[in-house]
Parts: structure tokens; sequence; C-alpha cells
């Protein structure tokens, strides 16, 4: 009997010039291609899944400080997952094995539950479908409450987008976004939101110019969004390749980290890709009434559902 590969059985899609790879292990996008471009930072199919890199995050994305909220009166403590900040990163799914339920040529529905554990001790359904079109890869995350009693949410995803083969420095960015939430260095604590101007050489983003040596690593909000409410960032290299990520109402928050990483330029994956996280709740949502912003927290009540969803396309 064949292995199954590190990262997870896989669910390659093909419509017309793309391709895209999901690994089961966290409904992982492995890989997105247009006429053999990679449009994300890949990794290999027998691999384990450097970081984050393409997992979609449950029941929380980003952080909870200290891994320490309350909710319904109780107080929890999750564990630490970010050791160095003493935080609990990206939720409890990303290492979940996701089944399939629904799979054809250019599409796949992945579910996995997430079961009742110290410090979140809820049942919820997550079921995250990928459909490749002429239109590029939609993600679209359902999550239902399989509890008796009302559950805290929130979700996103987690890809590294690449306009081309240069340097990230030399990629320009379009980020419709006109507050960003200011944190504490280094632990990336949320402080308060901010106008995008209060640093625009770092933050400000609204008109496309070359990203250059910004280090960001911030969530943003307020967001300029189309009539049919869908917000859009677009990164492009010097010769006009690129990548554009959109994503519906559900989400109005997006990460924005250049990947900056310990050891600089001697690292080799230091900056291989501008991380896009489009997030349904701030970080540390589950603490939003320590904050004095909306910071989105999703409650789903039981037998109900939640959905978002995102697309990520070439330009």
């Amino acid at each position: 009997m064949a292995r199954t590969p590190r990262s997870g059985t896989q669910h390659v899609l093909r419509a017309g010039d793309y391709e895209a790879a999901i690994s089961s292990v966290g409904a992982s996008l492995r890989s997105l291609t247009v006429d053999g471009r990679d449009l994300v930072v890949p990794f290999d199919a027998d691999e384990v899944r450097p970081g984050y890199r393409g997992a979609t995050l449950a029941p929380w994305p980003n952080r909870i400080v200290d891994g320490q909220y309350s909710f319904g009166g109780v107080d929890y403590q999750v564990p630490l997952t970010e050791p160095t900040r003493s935080h609990a990163l990206h939720g409890l799914a990303s290492w979940l094995d996701f089944e399939p339920i629904d799979k054809s040529n250019n599409h796949v529905v992945l579910v996995g539950i997430i079961e009742p554990q110290d410090g979140f001790p809820w049942r919820v359904r997550v079921a995250t479908e990928f459909t490749l079109d002429a239109s590029g890869l939609r993600q679209r995350v359902v999550a239902t409450n399989l509890d008796t009693v009302a559950v805290p949410w929130g979700t996103g995803p987690h890809p590294y987008l690449l306009a081309g083969p240069g340097a990230l420095d030399t990629w320009s960015l379009q980020l419709p976004a006109s507050q960003v939430l200011e944190v504490t260095e280094p632990r990336l604590s949320p402080v308060d939101l901010a106008s995008v101007e209060v640093d625009a050489e770092r933050f400000d983003f609204r008109v496309a110019r070359r990203i250059g040596t910004a280090e960001i690593d911030h969530a943003f909000t307020e967001l300029s969004r189309d009539e049919a409410g869908v917000a859009s960032v677009v990164v492009t290299d010097p010769f006009g390749s690129g990548v554009q990520m959109t994503w519906d109402a559900a989400c109005p928050w997006v990460q924005v980290h250049t990947a900056d990483l310990p050891g600089g330029r001697a690292n080799p994956r230091n900056r291989l890709g501008l991380a896009v996280e489009p997030m349904t709740c701030a970080p540390d949502a589950f603490n939003a009434a320590s904050y004095s912003y909306d910071a989105g927290l999703v409650v789903i009540e039981p037998g109900e559902s939640h959905e978002a969803s995102w697309r990520i396309a070439s330009v």
C-alpha cells in the first residue's frame, strides 16, 4: 500500500491554465499555478508543511494573547503554540487531517471536526470547499456548531502570494485599507486602531506602490469594497505579472505579513512571499471585550452555521 505523503492526501484540481494542489492536513493550499507560474509559495507533498503556509485557520485566525480568554462567563486557557511570543497561534485545525466528501476534476470539499478539548470545550464541523475555474481558485469555509451551546468562532486562510520570481522588495502592493491595528513589539499583541497614515511608508498602500524594505506583520481594516462587498489585494512584479486575492464581506480584516524571519537574508525562507490573510475577526478577537473597537468575534448558536470565502487569481 502506498504511503501517504507527510502533508496528507493530495487533491489536485485543474481548470484551463490553472492547477491547484490541496493537502488534507490542515486543508492546506500546497500549490497554485497558472501556465506553470506559481501564484503562492508552494511546498512539497512529502514535506511537513512549513509553519502555517496555505493552511485553513480555525476556530480562530491570528493570535489569542497568552492563550487566555473568557466566554460565557468562563475563563479558558488554550495551548501556547507561538512560544517565542507566548500566544496561541492560528487555531486548532491546522494539523487536522480533513476528509473528502465530494470531489471532481476542479472541485473538492474537505471536512474536519474540531473536537471538545482543554481550552475549547465545543464541537465544530469545518467544511471547506475548493473550486478552480477560469477566474482562479475559490475557497469557501462553512463552520457548523454541533454543540448544545454557543461557540466563539473565527477563520481565514494563510497563503503566501507570489507576484513573480523576483525579490519581494521589488513588488508593488495595492491594499485598500485605511486603518491598521497597532501592536506591541516584539509580541505583536494588539493595542488600538490607527490611520494607515500613522506610518504611511510602512502601512499606506491604498495607491499601489513598491513594497521596498517595509516590514509588515499587521492586521488592516476599513477596507474599500466594490458594490458586491468584495475587497481586493493586488501584488505585481516590475514586469507586470502578479496575483490578486479577493474576499467577501464576512472578512472585515486582513493580516499582511512580509515574511520577515529570524536571521534576515541569511534565512532561505526570509521574505519568500507576501502573506495575505483575510480574517473574519481581528487578532485576539476571543478577547473582544478588552478592546475599544469592534474585533468582529463571531458567535455561532447551536445547529447554526457561518460562512466565509476568498479567491486567488493571476493578474
